[in-house]
């Protein structure tokens, strides 16, 4: 019997917030083989007409993505979008300087749409506010969004586009305070730039909800004062303000590691405080959401990206190869963008296929999960409805870079209509964890399923070679018994507990 433990009480009366499906969005960019030889692979056996591949659809709808933030990223800033529309054969060939690559715009605007509609997903378009302005920013809604009637409606329109494009979410530049971004700004320079271009994107179409980029970290100099510049600039004109973050075990500490969720959720609070106080500053009654747009484990590709050729199409780039304590991490960063669900309204894990991401292909080979497509899928797939407020008591350790770290990581996800009530739950410890959850609030609950995603190797991937070296398994649950559920959850573990209330 395991000497660790934690307790969790559920009640129906405590909600947070109705989970935001986009909090589920994923992000394909023009980088690596993200687009050429990932979602468009027009020599695969499952390509169709397109030149999509079908397998990597398959596998995107699996996720049950929402939402997809395109074209970057970094590549954005230098993007002239006008380049990958109209005829496919007298699209220019471009030097990417983001990346080092040469993109051929055989995939632009029009033909991500398709793709996403075809995953059924959405498009989170992002504008270049790097080399380009407000001008730009205009055009490409009127081109996207406008029904006709326009030059630039109309020329869509004459591209084969005949009904708009309809992109609702639109994301203002992207890392602006990087100084790897083409066209970094100040924090004045683009709050200012921002607020206009905002405002002439709404004057083309009303309906529009735009993200103003936060800082590209937490741990960049000017973070928060970036984002309370940039609010104090644009806060009436935009809906969103961004966030970014990565983790990674470069010292091959795995106790930290798995601690990393708690800076995430430290930079989660920030903002919220930051964006708060500009709305007391301003007097507002507009609250502004989080849109955390890129968030994930990157850092296994680091070295191995230095020895690639530049100016290739499709380069092997940000290639990382996942493991299972990735996947716990990754799990631990779901829970922790479901607890602040009240604010975080849309969220991309960067990225979606053969770029740090879930799914990987083999150009005109096959295709694969990673370790992180589990937690990724259960929770897009089960953990959508109320996210109720449920404090854990857990036994707790330290690391080197955090205290008090709970070796229970969880949140419940109370679907009402379907009379489901989903758990998720980590556990960071390397033995086994007894877990109480008193359901008082639910007195017809029933336990109907444990799944379990573990590995007695934490550094266990799926490769071409071996693709389910690391798959989830059912586990036999016992039944409420009083209104309590024991479950034990085995060491070093990701965990979906379903019951029926």
């Amino acid at each position: 019997m395991s000497n660790l433990k934690a307790r969790m009480t559920i009640d129906p009366a405590y909600r947070l917030a109705e989970t935001d499906p986009r909090i589920y969005g994923s992000f394909i960019e023009h980088l690596g083989r993200a687009v050429y030889g990932g979602i468009y692979d027009p020599g695969h056996p499952t390509a169709d007409e397109d030149g999509f591949r079908l397998d990597v659809i398959d596998l995107v709808k699996e996720l049950n993505v929402p939402i997809v933030r395109y074209p970057g990223g970094n590549f954005v800033s230098g993007y002239r979008w006008e380049d990958g529309v109209g005829p496919v054969e007298q699209r220019p060939v471009q030097l990417d300087l983001a990346w080092r690559s040469l993109e051929p715009n055989r995939v632009g605007l029009n033909e991500f749409a398709r793709w996403a509609k075809k995953a059924n997903s959405q498009v989170m378009m992002a504008v270049n506010l790097g080399t380009r302005g407000i001008e730009e920013a205009k055009q490409i809604v009127e081109y996207c969004n406008h029904p006709g009637g326009s030059y630039w409606s109309d020329l869509r329109r004459k591209h084969g586009v005949e009904q708009p494009h309809g992109i609702r979410v639109w994301c203002l530049g992207n890392e602006m305070d990087g100084p790897w971004q083409i066209g970094r700004k100040t924090a004045d320079e683009y709050g200012r730039l921002a607020q206009e271009a905002a405002k002439v994107m709404k004057w083309v179409d009303p309906s529009i909800e735009l993200v103003a980029c936060g800082s590209s970290g937490s741990k960049i100099a000017t973070f928060p004062d970036w984002e309370r510049i940039v609010l104090e600039h644009a806060y009436d004109e935009v809906d969103y303000l961004s966030l970014h973050t990565y983790y990674g075990n470069r010292d091959g500490d795995l106790a930290n590691f798995l601690a990393s969720s708690l800076d995430m959720d430290a930079f989660i609070r920030t903002v919220v405080a930051t964006c708060d106080f500009v709305r007391a500053k301003k007097r507002s009654n507009k609250t502004i959401y989080l849109s955390f747009d890129e968030w994930n484990v990157w850092f296994h590709s680091n070295e191995a990206d230095k020895q690639v050729e530049p100016w290739q199409v499709g380069p092997p780039l940000l290639e990382d190869v996942y493991t299972m304590e990735d996947a716990l991490v990754v799990g631990c960063m779901l829970i922790t963008l479901l607890k602040h669900a009240d604010r975080v309204r849309i969220a991309c894990l960067a990225q979606l296929v053969n770029v740090i991401a879930p799914i990987m292909t083999e150009n005109g080979g096959p295709s694969w999960r990673q370790t992180i497509f589990y937690p990724f899928a259960h929770a897009s797939n089960l953990a959508r409805g109320v996210v109720l407020y449920a404090p854990v008591e857990s036994t707790k350790y330290d690391s080197k870079d955090f205290t008090d770290v709970p070796h229970l990581e969880a949140v419940p996800v109370w679907n009402e209509a379907a009379g489901e009530l989903v758990l998720l739950a980590v556990n960071r410890a390397e033995e086994p964890l007894a877990l109480d959850v008193d359901l008082r609030g639910f007195p017809n609950a029933q336990a109907e399923k444990h799944i379990v995603l573990t590995h007695p190797n934490m550094k266990a991937a799926n490769t071409k070679e071996r693709p389910n070296e690391v798959v989830p398994q059912k586990r036999s649950i016992g039944a409420v018994d009083a209104g309590r559920l024991a479950v034990e959850l085995p060491a070093l573990s990701w965990n979906v507990i379903q019951l029926s209330v």
